[in-house]
């Protein structure tokens, strides 16, 4: 079969990032690259449009693939911190509309804490026509029940990324999880945290065997509506989110 250019050039792509998804040496380097680099707080240094934005570049440019792709009319967050993901993701709403994509979509996003200052910027942006908060606990009952209120008749992504021990992570995938969208992603962040020395965690919660990697795996047990999506952990090669691109097909 005679392909175009562009489909050939996607298709040398697809069989190339399978090949480093088996590349041992690959992963290796990544994996100690991931743990010098988080000793140095990495990921605290970077911002999107004027807001800290506590993510990998790397995983911040799958993040614009899936919107782009997916075109949601609502993207929902849990973790806020300074704002910065939220802005990132009104952005890429903002340019899906000028590319097809649904012209008032938003994103909601929920945090334990939404601290006064960070709360007055994300509200002073220029696009902050595109944000909503929520202030509680994400796993709680009305909170729960807001956002699924939120989401009716919503096409859907889903980020999750806050507090990341094995039982928080599963209790927002079993409130969140359901509102994706077929086609789109459900994505749990700092998945990689099961795959770093205990070490690198003394004054935290969550470490290797209770972290959001665990949770993802238990939470697909009991659900077969959701596959990880690993060809965009392979692509990336660096990532905080190992086995969790979850991808919903039914």
């Amino acid at each position: 079969m005679n392909l175009n250019p562009i489909e050939q050039f996607k298709a040398e792509c697809v069989a190339e990032i399978a090949a480093m998804g088996q590349d041992a040496a690959l992963r290796d380097a990544s994996k100690q690259w991931i743990n010098l680099a988080n000793a140095k707080k990495y990921s605290y240094h970077f911002e999107w449009l004027g807001r800290p934005v506590i993510q990998y570049p790397q995983d911040l440019l799958a993040m614009q693939e899936l919107i782009f792709g997916v075109k949601p009319d609502l993207i929902i967050e849990t973790g806020i911190a300074h704002g910065g993901s939220l802005v990132f993701s009104a952005s890429m709403l903002e340019l899906n509309a000028l590319c097809g994509g649904p012209a008032k979509a938003q994103v909601l996003g929920i945090d334990i804490d939404i601290r006064a200052h960070n709360r007055a910027a994300i509200e002073a942006h220029p696009l902050a026509k595109r944000i909503s908060m929520l202030q509680g606990s994400s796993v709680d009952a009305d909170i729960v029940q807001a956002v699924h209120q939120r989401a009716k008749g919503q096409r859907v992504l889903v980020f999750l990324d806050s507090n990341h021990t094995h039982e928080h992570a599963l209790a927002e995938l079993r409130a969140y999880a359901p509102l994706t969208s077929v086609g789109s992603y459900c994505v749990v962040f700092d998945t990689v945290i099961e795959d770093m020395p205990a070490q690198m965690f003394p004054d935290r919660p969550w470490g290797p065997g209770n972290n959001p990697k665990t949770a993802v795996w238990e939470y697909l047990k009991s659900n077969d509506g959701f596959v990880i999506d690993r060809s965009i952990q392979n692509k990336l090669a660096l990532t905080v989110a190992p086995d969790g691109y979850l991808k919903r097909v039914r």
